[in-house]
């Protein structure tokens, strides 16, 4: 084959024009990177995080044309979202409603009655948190699906929680006033996180913590229900599964077997009702109204045979009327205030978490986003409305959710519909309700928790992340076996320490050119990227560079620069000559972090190492240069993105045109 003519001097003068349009162009665009006006100081920043945490609908800025008026519709609607879709209401959506909220009272009221016995209240108080708390949530809810009320998860938490305060047994009263003050304090918690916008806070219980609670909790609420089946009473303030099992065993004599052959057959009827649901959508409405149809059948079975005359228990009187105020029953002066505070702070935090969950996961399905912070706003001001009507803690049912989805609800009018069907309930059917069984109770409370058992999910997470399933089977074990507490807490420390790890130990990656690109990416992950002789490139995978990280990255670099040249003496490469910091995913550095920059610049130049920094961000460039760090390095050694530093590297320090 012959040889390729040599260049022509016209060719070498259009080689150095193309060479120096690229440099010009590369240091255009460096100036642009070190010329950026300044980052926002902190004063800035606060005011900006304030002046978003206060807008309702998350617009940083009003049009300054826009007029009084306009602006305070606008807040108005951010505030109560049934002024917006208000207006495009019609007669077809409220069939449409009008059935979805039936079908869900019809589950509701024997569900509502049900939980405020777990959460050891009479069972008015599960009926009248089934009114207020929904009528608010309609008016200032965005979610179209959510079904608001007592859930089990929660009344499970107060009554676990509170009897370690007060006594229910000896002080029922003391019980139920300290229940309607944690409701306040529930109330504000949430209010105030919607305010000021703090929803990445309910993100601290991460989704594996939730499986893990939710799973525990379900199989401490089916204990707990024994004592219904049985129709005993096991006292016991504890909730961990040997004390609950204890204190069953030893309530045992006597026990009278009507109750958990009533209880039992209903419950075979709810379960195989809830089954047939599942497997035939059309008749959704069958798991529906089969609690209903249940506490029906079940009382008048005790009313026609006097079955609480051999030994079945019954609810007996159920208070007539609507809410009472209990806004003096508040106890602001009690030496538990504390507690109060500490249990409606944790209350707030699962509460929150499940209704989100449940509201996105509809959301989701009907195409639309749902604001958290709005939502905790709403639920925060149901909660605190409902502490001063006799109300405790409301939030969003997965459940009921599912039916009111089911049942074909368009808005939360449905809400509106069941709240009124409570009403007529409390002022008309509280006396026809004297001979409900207690076992038949339990029995709806059973059927409902295997949708709180989420094993498949359990799973998945082992499969996708083992640190996760360590946070899900922490809480797990810790509600099991201690308290919800504790549980909790478990999961946090889990949660949190994975935080930590990943913050403090970030991966420090190589990064290689891929074939027949200008795209630099991870050599572990992309084994066809290739190396540059002379020079290294690193990315540091953390959005920090902190005190808490820094030391360590200095010297994972130096580590890594040290492996790569006993490499090259093993290849006999030419050896390292600059070394490129990929800085894109880097967002903010402080002063150990500029620190520990200078020293490993240090490091470097001892050894003949140039340092060049790639793609910086911009609070991070402008922090480099108030520390004077870019003249240390020279603002030639700053880049706009890794190719062009590898490029210029190539020319710079290296010397020829690149080869790869």
């Amino acid at each position: 084959m012959g040889s390729l003519p040599p260049p022509t001097p016209n060719d070498t003068h259009q080689i150095e024009a193309l060479d120096l349009e690229d440099s010009a162009r590369r240091t255009e665009r460096t100036n642009w990177l070190l010329n950026a006006p300044d980052s926002p100081n902190l004063w800035q920043q606060l005011t900006g995080f304030m002046k978003e945490a206060m807008c309702i609908h998350g617009n940083k800025k009003n049009s300054p044309k826009s007029s009084k008026t306009k602006r305070s519709l606008s807040l108005l609607k951010g505030l109560f979202p049934i002024l917006d879709w208000g207006r495009d209401y019609n007669v077809s959506k409220f069939k449409h409603d009008l059935m979805a909220g039936l079908t869900l009272a019809s589950l509701c009221i024997p569900q509502s009655i049900s939980y405020a016995t777990l959460a050891r209240l009479e069972p008015q108080y599960g009926l009248y948190t089934s009114v207020i708390p929904p009528l608010i949530y309609a008016i200032m809810g965005s979610s179209k699906e959510i079904a608001v009320g007592p859930v089990a998860v929660v009344s499970m938490l107060l009554s676990s929680m509170i009897p370690k305060v007060v006594d229910p047994v000896t002080d029922p009263i003391g019980y139920r006033n300290f229940v309607f003050t944690v409701t306040f304090f529930a109330g504000t918690f949430q209010a105030v996180f919607g305010l000021l916008r703090l929803g990445f806070l309910i993100d601290f219980l991460s989704h594996a913590a939730i499986v893990g609670f939710m799973a525990g909790a379900a199989i401490v609420i089916g204990l707990q229900q024994l004592k219904g089946l049985l129709g005993i009473s096991a006292n016991t303030n504890k909730t961990d599964v040997v004390s609950v099992l204890e204190a069953v065993y030893k309530s045992l004599n006597p026990w009278h077997p009507l109750n958990i052959v009533l209880g039992c057959s209903f419950l075979i009827l709810l379960l195989v009702a809830r089954f047939i649901g599942r497997r035939n959508r059309k008749l959704y409405w069958l798991p529906a109204i089969a609690p209903l149809l249940s506490v029906a059948l079940a009382t008048l079975i005790v009313f026609l045979t006097r079955a609480d005359e051999h030994g079945v228990k019954i609810v007996k009187h159920i208070k007539r009327g609507l809410n009472p105020s209990s806004i003096h029953q508040l106890q602001f002066k009690s030496p538990h205030l504390g507690q109060a505070a500490k249990i409606g702070l944790l209350t707030a935090v699962v509460a929150l978490t499940e209704a989100i969950a449940v509201g996105r996961s509809f959301a989701s399905i009907k195409g639309y986003h749902l604001d958290g912070n709005k939502e905790m706003l709403a639920m925060g001001c149901s909660n605190l409305v409902g502490s001063v009507t006799s109300c405790y803690v409301a939030t969003g049912s997965f459940s009921r959710t599912a039916v009111n989805f089911s049942a074909g609800c368009e808005t939360v009018v449905s809400n509106i519909v069941m709240a009124i069907t409570v009403i007529l309930t409390l002022e008309v059917f509280t006396r026809l309700l004297y001979y409900t069984p207690t076992a038949i109770l339990a029995s709806i409370i059973l059927s409902a928790l295997p949708g709180l058992i989420d094993i498949k999910e359990a799973r998945n997470i082992w499969k996708v992340d083992k640190l996760d399933f360590l946070a899900c089977l922490g809480a797990f074990l810790g509600v099991l076996f201690d308290s919800v507490e504790t549980g909790l807490l478990v999961a946090l420390a889990i949660s949190f320490a994975k935080l930590l790890l990943n913050s403090i130990r970030p991966a420090i990656e190589a990064l290689g050119r891929l074939p027949r690109t200008d795209m630099f990416c991870e050599m572990n992950q992309y084994p066809m990227a290739t190396k540059t002789p002379g020079i290294m490139i690193i990315r540091m995978n953390s959005a920090l560079l902190c005190f808490a990280n820094a030391n360590f990255i200095r010297e994972r670099i130096l580590t890594s620069i040290h492996e790569e040249e006993e490499d090259i003496e093993e290849t006999a490469k030419g050896k390292v000559q600059v070394v490129i910091l990929d800085m894109s995913n880097v967002m903010n550095i402080d002063t150990s972090g500029i620190i520990a920059l200078e020293e490993l610049n240090r490091k470097l130049v001892s050894h003949s190492i140039q340092l060049a920094m790639a793609s910086p961000r911009w609070q991070v460039i402008n922090k480099l240069k108030l520390a004077k760090f870019v003249d240390k390095i020279g603002a030639e050694w700053i880049f706009f993105n890794v190719a062009e530093a590898v490029d210029a590297c190539i020319a710079l320090k290296l010397g020829g045109p690149s080869s790869c």
